[in-house]
């Protein structure tokens, strides 16, 4: 009878369960009615007086031992479920979901405004529709200047005022100027908008970043310092600039700023066209009109401008040669610049 226990002991020693079927399975086949352990307590009738007591202890050793295995395999089974459905995060989707990308003009302004705010420059934003005193007249544009023309401008209406879609962000700079006394110290981000033909290198709207500082005492050589700083940070340490005489009507003297090629180092290349320049912005000191015309006094405050076009810088960074491929949302572009989120 005790090889039998012992025999009995050893097969539930060994038994294993993976289910809760399983486990049920076991304690049927080992504590029911019918099971194997009752049969031994049938056959407990049939042992010798001497042996009984011993018999009888190790059949309720071995009773305690079969519950306590079977208690323990469905404990063991209850913590695996908890922990799996600890495991579970149930906010997820069901399926993957791509989380996509900024996109490239984002990307360079926001890195622009970034540069900028750093040396103390604010945001300033104004309307994309906008009237004539603010795009033109104010800037110091001539009544018959080319700019006003259809075939450069979209306007919305003639009469009884001209309103029109912005051509430049200088708008926002003016409308602060009139609200504001010195200093000011702005940028200016934005859409605009000009009547051209679409192709690689030119579009029906755009994007810039114009900046405007407004104080006692400023001067050519604050406005250099400036945007060779802005240089730097964007294109790299070792970017350098020079400026060249240009014309712009609400800025004078005015200049245009190019920096050095960063693909050849400044020793000539075809996307440079061999020059080892390549221009990215227009600059120059505040016309003393346009001052006048905001209702600053020009005699007491100076200060000075720039504007870029944010397309272009991004064609500089990221080298894009088509202008069309930021605007058709083509998914597979967009994916370059996941890395750059």
């Amino acid at each position: 009878m005790i090889e039998k226990i012992n025999r009995l002991k050893e097969e539930v020693e060994c038994a294993t369960a993976a289910t809760p079927e399983a486990v049920e399975e076991l304690r049927i086949k080992y504590l029911s009615k019918k099971g194997a352990l009752n049969a031994l307590m049938a056959d407990f009738r049939n042992v010798p007086a001497e042996s009984k007591r011993e018999v009888g202890q190790k059949l309720n050793e071995l009773k305690t031992f079969v519950t306590e295995k079977i208690n323990g395999l469905k404990e063991q089974l209850s913590a695996g479920s908890d922990l799996e459905a600890a495991s579970i995060d149930l906010t997820r989707t069901a399926t993957p979901f791509p989380t996509g990308s900024r996109h490239p003009l984002s990307i360079v302004k926001n890195d622009i405004i970034d540069i900028f705010s750093r040396m103390g420059f604010t945001i300033a934003e104004g309307p994309e529709i906008e009237d004539d005193w603010h795009v033109f007249s104010s800037l110091n544009f001539p009544p018959d200047h080319p700019a006003r023309d259809m075939q450069d401008t979209f306007f919305v209406t003639r009469t009884p005022v001209d309103v029109l879609l912005r051509t430049h962000t200088s708008s926002v700079q003016t409308r602060v100027m009139e609200k504001t006394q010195p200093p000011i110290r702005i940028v200016c981000p934005g859409r605009v908008y000009r009547n051209e033909a679409i192709s690689a290198r030119a579009h029906c709207f755009f994007h810039q970043v114009e900046g405007l500082y407004i104080d006692r005492n400023v001067s050519f050589a604050d406005l250099k310092q400036v945007l060779l700083t802005f240089a730097k940070e964007m294109f790299g340490p070792e970017t350098k600039i020079r400026l060249r005489p240009s014309f712009f009507p609400f800025t004078e003297p005015s200049a245009e700023m190019d920096i050095s090629c960063d693909i050849c180092g400044g020793k000539g290349c075809a996307f440079c066209k061999g020059t080892g320049w390549v221009e990215i912005l227009g600059c120059g000191m505040v016309d003393p009109n346009v001052l006048r015309s905001c209702g600053i006094d020009p005699e007491v405050y100076t200060g000075y401008a720039f504007g870029m076009g944010i397309e272009r810088i991004t064609n500089l960074k990221y080298k894009v040669k088509d202008l069309r491929m930021f605007s058709e949302n083509d998914v597979r572009f967009l994916e370059e610049f996941e890395s750059a989120r």
